[in-house]
């Protein structure tokens, strides 16, 4: 449980670091359009913090952590939620500096965050395979406890 308290307090300074640089790279910049770096906040918290109080939650209650493909979920989804995280700074930037990109660059930014987002998915599927399997051993455990 404390190891994913940890870590959703290393997303809660993340994300009030996104909200605090959206608010003041804007104003900097005077920039007063819609960008994306206002969902980098949002992603931080609930992607990044909410889920890791969520699962501290399960980890006090179940063997979460001590699951073998554990180790493979917190690789790839944070590792997912970073990526996409670093490209919506880098569209963001771009945005509010009025920066012209190529359509190269345009498409490799939108394609890296869409590996960041599969792996986020990919994530999200270990974990429930995870969450299923832990189920079944309860199941199991309290079968056999009633008999």
């Amino acid at each position: 449980m404390k190891k994913m308290i940890k870590v959703s307090f290393i997303y809660v300074i993340l994300a009030l670091v996104g909200g605090v640089f959206y608010r003041e790279f804007t104003k900097l910049n005077g920039f007063t359009g819609t960008t994306v770096l206002a969902n980098i906040h949002v992603h931080l918290m609930v992607l990044g913090t909410f889920m890791f109080m969520i699962l501290a939650l399960f980890s006090q209650r179940t063997n979460l952590i001590s699951e073998k493909k554990f180790k493979y979920f917190m690789i790839v989804y944070n590792g997912g939620l970073l990526i996409t995280v670093i490209m919506l700074m880098m569209r963001g930037v771009l945005q509010v500096l009025g920066t012209s990109v190529s359509s190269g660059m345009n498409a490799a930014i939108s394609g890296i965050a869409g590996i960041g987002h599969i792996l986020l998915g990919v994530g999200l599927i270990i974990l429930m395979v995870i969450l299923l399997k832990l189920s079944e051993k309860e199941n199991e455990h309290e079968s056999n406890s009633v008999i």
